[in-house]
C-alpha cells in the first residue's frame, strides 16, 4: 500500500472538503501533501506538483519561504496571540502603519478580520453603519457587478452574482442590485474594450439614478473578476466608477482580496486607475499564504462617524477572536519586506513582458479563446473547433486538470477557464514546464 493510499483512506473517513462534491472523490481522491518547497508541493510518495495557482491565490513567495519562516519562529517565542479589544501589540501596529503607507492615499485606518469573506462582511457593515450614524437610515442596499463574487458568508453572498454559490441560499440572502460588468470578453461584434467600459458605466449611471438614495456602496473587484472566470476590465472603468460614486454619494468598496499585493502588476490594482476607494479589502496574499488574515482600510471621514461620545450602538460592533493575530501580522510584515528587499514589482514587470511572448502559441490554438493577461494573472477558455463553449457536462476543464496533475502541474480550472496565478518565485525552467504542460493539457482536454 502506498503512503498516499493510507492517507486518502483517513481523509475520506473524517474530512469534508470545501467547494467539493465529496462523492467525486470516490473516483478522484484528494492528494495528500507532505511538504512544500519553493514553487512545488510534494506528496507522500515523492511526486511533485508545480503550484500554478498559488494554493488558491494566496502564495506569493513560495512554500517554506526562509524569510517568512524565520520571522515567524522569532515571533512564536514572543507572543502567539492576544485579544485586540482593549489590548494591542507591536506587529499589528507596524503592519497597520505599513499598509496605510503603501495603499492609495487617504486610507488612514485599518480594521482586521481573519479571512477574505469576513473582511467583506466588515466592509458591508461599516458602510451600512456609517450611513445609519449619518441619519440616512434609508440607505440599506448595495450594488454589485454581474458575475461578481466576494465570498461565501451570508453578507458576501448578498453581493455575489454567481448562481452556483447563491441559488441554494437565496432565502437567507439580502440581495444587491446588479449592474452591468465591464468585462472585455463581452464585447459585441466590432466593439472595443473601451466601448464596453463606457457601456458598463452608462448602465451603472442609469441604476444609480434610480436607486442611489437607498444604496450604501458599490462593491467591485478591481481589474479582474476572479471567481467569475478571470474576467478582466480596463482601469478606466474604475476611474469612471469612482466619479459616479462621488456624484451619487455612495461608497466605493474595492475588493482586492485576490488581486492585491502585485497580482495585477502594481502593488494594488486601484493604483492603475489612480483612485482611492472609500473602503479597501485585503486578504489572501497579505501573509504570503502562511496564515489567515484580512485587513479593511478606510478613510478618516468614515472612521470619525463612529468616534463619538454617543451610546455603544454608534460604535462599530464587529469582532473576531483572532483579529490582528500577532503571528499572522508578522507573516504579513515579512511578506512586505520581501517586496522591498527583492524589488518584486520590477521583477514581475519583466516577467510580464516575457509571458506576452510565450502566450503566442496559446492565442493561435484552435481550441482556446480569449487568451488574456492582467499582471501575472493569465487565463484562457477552452472552446470547440467552431470556437464555441463546450457543454458543461463534458467537463473539459476537469480533463485538463487531471492531465496536468499527471505531468507535475497543479491547475484548478474555473469551469472551462484555465488560468495561472502562481507564486512570484517561478524560474525560467518552471515557467517552461507550466507552458508546455498547459498546452498539452489543452490538447488532452479537447481531443475527440
Amino acid at each position: 500500500m502506498s503512503a498516499n493510499h493510507a492517507w486518502i483512506h483517513r481523509d475520506l473517513s473524517a474530512l469534508w472538503h470545501p467547494c467539493t462534491q465529496m462523492k467525486a472523490h470516490e473516483h478522484f481522491p484528494p492528494i495528500p501533501i507532505a511538504r512544500g518547497q519553493g514553487s512545488w508541493l510534494y506528496d507522500f510518495d515523492g511526486r511533485r506538483y508545480l503550484d500554478a495557482i498559488g494554493s488558491w491565490w494566496v502564495n506569493l513567495f513560495g512554500h517554506a519561504n526562509p524569510i517568512i519562516n524565520e520571522r515567524l519562529k522569532t515571533q512564536l517565542d514572543t507572543l502567539e496571540h492576544v485579544l485586540l479589544a482593549g489590548f494591542t501589540h507591536q506587529p499589528v501596529i507596524e503592519l497597520s502603519e505599513q499598509l496605510i503607507a503603501r495603499t492609495p492615499p487617504g486610507l488612514t485606518r485599518v480594521f482586521y478580520a481573519d479571512n477574505g469573506s469576513s473582511g467583506i462582511e466588515v466592509a458591508l457593515k461599516m458602510s451600512f453603519h456609517f450611513w445609519q450614524n449619518q441619519g440616512q437610515a434609508q440607505k440599506t442596499r448595495f450594488i454589485a457587478l454581474a458575475n461578481s463574487y466576494h465570498g461565501e458568508t451570508l453578507g458576501a453572498l448578498g453581493v455575489g452574482d454567481i448562481p452556483i454559490f447563491t441559488q441554494t441560499y437565496s432565502p437567507l440572502i439580502h440581495p444587491a442590485f446588479i449592474a452591468p460588468a465591464p468585462d472585455c470578453q463581452q464585447a459585441e461584434a466590432g466593439e472595443s474594450c473601451s466601448e464596453v467600459t463606457q457601456r458598463a458605466l452608462a448602465g451603472m449611471r442609469a441604476l444609480l439614478e434610480q436607486v442611489a438614495d437607498t444604496v450604501c456602496a458599490v462593491i467591485v473587484e478591481p481589474l479582474v473578476q476572479c471567481a467569475a472566470g478571470m474576467k478582466m476590465h480596463e482601469p478606466a472603468y474604475l476611474t469612471g466608477l469612482h466619479a459616479l460614486c462621488d456624484e451619487f454619494s455612495v461608497h466605493l468598496i474595492a475588493d482586492e482580496i485576490a488581486v492585491g499585493f502585485g497580482r495585477t502588476g502594481t502593488l494594488f490594482a486601484c493604483e492603475q486607475a489612480a483612485i482611492t476607494p472609500d473602503i479597501l479589502c485585503l486578504s489572501k496574499g497579505i501573509t504570503g499564504g502562511y496564515l489567515p488574515l484580512s485587513a479593511v482600510l478606510t478613510t478618516e471621514p468614515i472612521y470619525q462617524a463612529f468616534y463619538v461620545d454617543a451610546p455603544a450602538r454608534r460604535a462599530f460592533l464587529h469582532s473576531h477572536s483572532y483579529t490582528g493575530n500577532p503571528l499572522a501580522c508578522t507573516a504579513a510584515l515579512a511578506t512586505l519586506s520581501i517586496f522591498d528587499s527583492q524589488d518584486i514589482l520590477a521583477r514581475n514587470r519583466r516577467r510580464m513582458a516575457q509571458i506576452d511572448t510565450w502566450l503566442e502559441p496559446f492565442r493561435a490554438h484552435p481550441h482556446l479563446a480569449q487568451v488574456r493577461r492582467c499582471g501575472l494573472i493569465v487565463a484562457m477558455d477552452l472552446v470547440d473547433g467552431a470556437g464555441q463553449p463546450y457543454p458543461r457536462a463534458e467537463q473539459r476543464g476537469q480533463r485538463a486538470y487531471r492531465h496536468a496533475l499527471d505531468h507535475e502541474v497543479l491547475l484548478r480550472p474555473l469551469g472551462d477557464t484555465l488560468y495561472w496565478m502562481p507564486p512570484y518565485t517561478l524560474d525560467d525552467e518552471e515557467w517552461a514546464l507550466l507552458l508546455r504542460v498547459t498546452l498539452d493539457a489543452v490538447h488532452a482536454a479537447t481531443k475527440g
